[in-house]
């Protein structure tokens, strides 16, 4: 009989305790799908006697998460979370060890991946990570095999299923962004603190993993723009519809001749694009590869079982003894590919101004955004009694560095009494 693969498990929070359930509950399955038994042997957690809904009996406890690397195990899955600390220490050791590692930690690949694809290599060992962007999508292995042949020119989409919710319920219930975030932690989809989220953080992270599988580039997260969907209003929902769009925050990478794109922000998409009917807490990943296509991902971004599933998926690869480049081709090949200008980003802009009821005030603004050739597309004035007048307008394509300069010229103008709110305008 072969012999089964031990696999020793760091974390039991949501994700640890739904793999441990996973490798427990379906092993006569993976043991039909993979050729041997899969044994969970070994786990580390803070606390022993914690009820995790899942039979621990005859599984080895080890205090230090990292000493899991020295105790006879076949593979090693990091369930810890964070990009630092024992998360880190775990996963080092155990390549370094040659023992195969799986984890679902998208912080820890985007900071420390080339290393960590490096380390793999020299000791032979296998490093998956499927688990770290779009929850139960298969996009890892989509980017890393399917479209092995293919030369991506661009991928994009929704990568936080928590801001994807937010949107959704904003626009369907005529929400604030506050109570839509409190909805949110009610329901289980935010966090206490949810900045990791809202921020656009998290969607950050997972897009430097993708840009690299996709361009062969080394995952940089230091280079990715990053804004949030804080500031958002009802207003800003109900305008985009009124003008054919909805929002969504897009994480998008592109290679182009001056340099690699790495974006995350709100955005106007087109209602009839694909990507515009993606609700919820869903995600979806779109890639543009060339001559295979484009080609679309969608499924559940996050939760316990579909990021389960996709850390059985890895380990599955590690019992059939699949292994090769974490990031497609050698780590040393991987390229160090400089950012491109952000001012260079082509686009038509949505624009939400709150100004003085006054006359000439429309001519300021218009002033200001002709100063910087910025040409208005529409421009929509309703008067909603005392006080200032909300005004909303669609410019032209310009290049990112001349719309920001006039919204700084335009938030300077003493009939302004706010800060102009702005989102990007992407025809997909």
């Amino acid at each position: 009989m072969t012999a089964p693969l031990r696999v020793g498990l760091a974390g039991l929070g949501t994700v640890g305790a739904a793999v441990a359930k996973l490798l427990r509950e379906r092993r006569d399955l993976l043991a039909a799908r993979c050729g041997r038994p899969i044994e969970l042997a070994a786990v580390s957690a803070r606390d022993r006697g914690k009820d995790r809904g899942v039979s621990l009996d005859g599984v080895e406890w080890v205090d230090d998460a990292a000493d899991l690397a020295d105790g006879g195990v076949d593979v090693a899955v990091e369930a810890i979370g964070g990009e630092d600390g024992p998360a880190l220490a775990l996963a080092r050791r155990a390549l370094d060890r040659g023992v195969d590692t799986v984890t679902a930690n998208k912080a820890l690949i985007a900071r420390h991946g080339t290393d960590l694809a490096r380390r793999a290599e020299a000791s032979g060992a296998g490093l998956g990570f499927e688990a770290a962007v779009a929850g139960g999508i298969p996009i890892i292995k989509a980017l890393r095999e399917g479209l092995a042949a293919a030369r991506p020119r661009r991928v994009y989409g929704i990568l936080n299923g928590t801001c994807n919710y937010i949107l959704t319920d904003m626009r369907e219930a005529g929400r604030s962004f506050d109570a839509a975030l409190a909805r949110a932690q009610a329901l289980g989809y935010a966090e206490a603190d949810p900045a990791f989220d809202v921020d656009g953080i998290d969607a950050a992270h997972k897009l430097a993993i993708l840009a690299s599988l996709a361009f062969g580039t080394r995952a940089d997260f230091d280079a990715v723009h990053v804004e949030g969907i804080r500031g958002l209003a009802p207003e800003d929902i109900a305008h985009a519809e009124e003008l054919g769009y909805r929002i969504k925050l897009l994480g998008m990478a592109e290679r182009r001749a001056d340099g690699l794109v790495q974006r995350v922000h709100p955005c106007m998409v087109p209602r009839a694009a694909p990507i515009a009917a993606v609700e919820g807490v869903l995600n979806a990943v779109v890639c543009d590869a060339g001559e295979a296509g484009t080609t679309v991902y969608e499924g559940p971004g996050a939760g316990a079982g579909p990021t389960a599933a996709a850390v059985a998926a890895d380990i599955v690869d590690a019992a059939r003894g699949r292994r090769g480049p974490a990031f497609s081709i050698p780590a040393d090949a991987l390229e160090a590919a400089p950012a491109a200008p952000p001012g260079r980003r082509r686009g038509a802009w949505y624009v939400r101004l709150s100004v003085a009821d006054r006359p000439g005030v429309i001519a300021e603004v218009a002033a200001r955004l002709r100063d910087r050739s910025v040409s208005i597309e529409a421009l929509v004035q309703r008067a909603r009694g005392a006080g200032p007048v909300p005004v909303v307008m669609t410019t032209h394509e310009t290049d990112e560095a001349s719309m920001r300069a006039a919204l700084a010229d335009i938030a300077a103008l003493g009939a302004v009494a706010a800060p102009p709110r702005s989102i990007r305008i992407e025809t997909l």
